[in-house]
């Protein structure tokens, strides 16, 4: 019997381990993916939160630029997937291995509270890929890669997709 998927993606969760434990008592902004698997039936496998941790440099960087008015908060919402296995970096400014679709515009919410930031975007495939990591970004081409998450293989074959939500919570306080 295959283990279920949360148990073959611990190693990835545990990672983000100091994060969660910030989130935890409040301190420190949250980035965090959810992964939902929809295969060609339409039949939907809740992965839950697959990754957390790593906002990139460029990603806060481009942050920042945006209290400046030199950027577009509401960028910040074009998905990306791919097949890399490369550990994540905070220097990283792309996908390791795309999977060779267009970027999913997703849509953005702040849900419950004012201090989340959600966007939720669903990738098509036309063929077979073991899906291992997600980039957010703020165009549908090049632009900034804001976050990059890692995560055990979603396989998927053509016909499936994958739901992807991000969320990235930013604390007040201490």
């Amino acid at each position: 019997m295959p283990l279920p998927y949360w148990l073959k993606n611990l190693p990835n969760r545990a990672r983000g381990m100091k994060q969660e434990f910030m989130h935890l008592a409040g301190i420190g902004t949250l980035a965090q993916l959810s992964a939902v698997h929809i295969d060609a039936n339409g039949v939907r496998t809740d992965l839950g939160v697959v990754s957390r941790r790593m906002v990139t440099t460029a990603g806060v960087t481009w942050l920042a630029t945006t209290f400046t008015n030199t950027a577009e908060p509401e960028t910040l919402n074009f998905h990306d997937c791919g097949t890399g296995t490369t550990a994540e970096a905070i220097g990283q400014t792309t996908l390791v291995t795309p999977f060779g679709g267009s970027r999913v515009a997703g849509t953005q919410s702040t849900p419950g509270s004012t201090n989340i930031y959600r966007s939720v975007a669903t990738i098509s495939f036309s063929g077979t890929f073991a899906i291992t990591e997600h980039g957010l970004f703020t165009a549908s081409t090049s632009g900034t890669m804001f976050d990059r998450s890692l995560f055990s293989a979603i396989n998927v074959v053509s016909g499936d997709s994958i739901q992807f939500t991000h969320e990235t919570t930013f604390p007040s306080g201490g």
